[in-house]
Formats: C-alpha cells, sequence, structure tokens
C-alpha cells in the first residue's frame, strides 16, 4: 500500500519543484514505476483528455508514426486513467490516433490515478515540449500553466528551458483576430509572420495583412517593411527616423525560432543572449558544435 502510494504521489508536484520541467522524464518515470503493470486495453475506450489544448494534428507525421507501430508496434505504453466509461488519455495521444490508423484494435496502457486539476496541468505541460505543436495551441498552454502556476513570464522561462524574449513572443500570438489565428493554427501563415501581425494594433490591418500575406505570398521581410513603413508615417509628425534595416528584423526572428533565445542583429555583428553554462551548452547543441573530451 506505502508504495502504490508513493508511486501515485511521485511525479507532478517532484515535476513542478525541478529547475527545469522535463515532461519525457516524467511519462518515463512513470512507465518505469509500472513496468510490471503494463495492460492491453481496447482503442475504442480510450478518449481524449478533456482539458487537452490541441486542436490540430499534423497528419502527415501521424501517419509516419503509424506505418513505423504498424512495422514495430507500440514502443511505449500509454498512460490513462480510468473514468466513468473506459480511459482517458493522460499522456500518449499521438501514439494512440496512431494506432488506429495502423488498424491496432488493442494499445499496451498503463493505468494512473489523477484528478482533474492534475490532468489539465499534464496535458499543458505534454504539449508545451512537443515539437509539432503549431504556435497558437502552444501560446494557449504557455498562457494557461503561468496562470494555473501564478508563474510570472520569467519564471515559466526557466522552469520550461525557454528564453524570456520567445514567451513574449508567443504569448503575443494570443492578441492576433480569431480569424488570424486559425491561418496560423492551419499554416496559411508561418509564426514568423504572426509574431509581426501580433505587434500591429489595428485588427482590421492585421487581417488585411495576413490576407495579403497568402495572396500575394509576402516574405517576412516583405511583411516586416511594410510594418516598419507604417510606424514610420505614424511617427512622422514627431520627426523620428530609424536607420534600422528591416531585414535585420527577419534574420533576428529565423535566428530566435531556431534557438528560442533572444538575438540582436546589428550591422556588423550577431548578439546572442543567455543564461548561465547550462542555456550556453544547449545553444552549442542547437547549432550542432561539437566539443572533442581533451
Amino acid at each position: 500500500m506505502d508504495s502504490k502510494k508513493k508511486a501515485l504521489g511521485k511525479g507532478l508536484e517532484q515535476l513542478f519543484s525541478n529547475t527545469v520541467i522535463d515532461f519525457d522524464n516524467f511519462e518515463k518515470d512513470i512507465v518505469e514505476e509500472n513496468e510490471k503493470n503494463v495492460v492491453e486495453i481496447d482503442i475504442d475506450d480510450i478518449r481524449s483528455n478533456p482539458y487537452q489544448p490541441r486542436k490540430i494534428f499534423d497528419t502527415e507525421s501521424l501517419n509516419e508514426l503509424a506505418k513505423s507501430i504498424a512495422e514495430y508496434g507500440i514502443v511505449q505504453p500509454i498512460i490513462v486513467k480510468k473514468s466513468i466509461k473506459g480511459y482517458e488519455l493522460v499522456a500518449g495521444e499521438r501514439r494512440t490516433k496512431a494506432a488506429k490508423i495502423a488498424g491496432l484494435k488493442k494499445i499496451p496502457a498503463i493505468i494512473k490515478e489523477f484528478n482533474d486539476q492534475e490532468m489539465m496541468e499534464i496535458a499543458l505541460i505534454e504539449n508545451i515540449q512537443r515539437e509539432d505543436l503549431n504556435p497558437i495551441d502552444e501560446a494557449t498552454s504557455i498562457s494557461n500553466i503561468i496562470k494555473l502556476r501564478g508563474y510570472t513570464q520569467e519564471e515559466f522561462a526557466t522552469k520550461f528551458g525557454k528564453s524570456r524574449t520567445y514567451v513574449t513572443n508567443i504569448l503575443g500570438l494570443l492578441k492576433l483576430p480569431d480569424e488570424v489565428k486559425k491561418l496560423v493554427e492551419k499554416k496559411s501563415i508561418s509564426a514568423s509572420h504572426a509574431r509581426v501581425l501580433s505587434k500591429i494594433e489595428d485588427d482590421d490591418k492585421v487581417i488585411n495583412l495576413a490576407k495579403k500575406i497568402i495572396t500575394d505570398n509576402l516574405s517576412v521581410h516583405e511583411l516586416e517593411k511594410i510594418s516598419q513603413e507604417d510606424k514610420i508615417i505614424v511617427n512622422k509628425s514627431n520627426n523620428r527616423k530609424s536607420n534600422f534595416d528591416p531585414k535585420y528584423r527577419m534574420y533576428e526572428n529565423i535566428l530566435m525560432d531556431k534557438l528560442n533565445n533572444k538575438v540582436r542583429i546589428n550591422k556588423n555583428k550577431i548578439e546572442i543572449y543567455f543564461n548561465g553554462v547550462n542555456d550556453l551548452e544547449e545553444l552549442f547543441e542547437k547549432m550542432n558544435i561539437k566539443f572533442e573530451d581533451e
């Protein structure tokens, strides 16, 4: 009984108490603790976590995973909780969807007990740390975790290994008109385009520019230029002049997307901001820079 309580109690709060939150290790710990308790359950008895913020799943990615499952099976069991009728997913929604595509009728699972608050937080954390999440769903997940846990943006950035600039920029996407958010979700316009649009106050202008991105195939650089020209017009009465080349902003955005760190570009230098040695080491990994052991 005591060991069972320990297994149930270990996890979510421990996850949040860590300096950096790592959902993969959280899931791995649960699987390792319950290796002997894996059971086969009917896929048709499983429904999504009701607090799952993700609305769109990448079809191509799911089909690739389905092919792998058809050939090799499910490598890691999913995690579910028992509900009044069937089961609710705690972790492994992509695996479950892909398994259905692959034609599986049953799937290996670990059954755990979680309350509604924990189910919500688990869904949000898992989504934040998944690379295939669309920017709007990611922004929604980040916003909800910040509210639930009472984090500042700085605290969230530290906990989840993001830069403060990245968090601020992606949360800015939530200010976009709903019509434009849907275009981002469907990948009709890129996250970089959306970030530029999120800095424009006039919703009508944002919607018109979003449509123009699609119809005229505007690059991020061209959109930045339009945005900067608008700012110059607005500020002309104050005799403000900008020597900043809008093209630099495009390159900054590309690097920030790649590195998840604040980047500043001036005419002949690139500045990359980081927080401590661990952040610096992660930067080198992202840039595929390796050091030989001496």
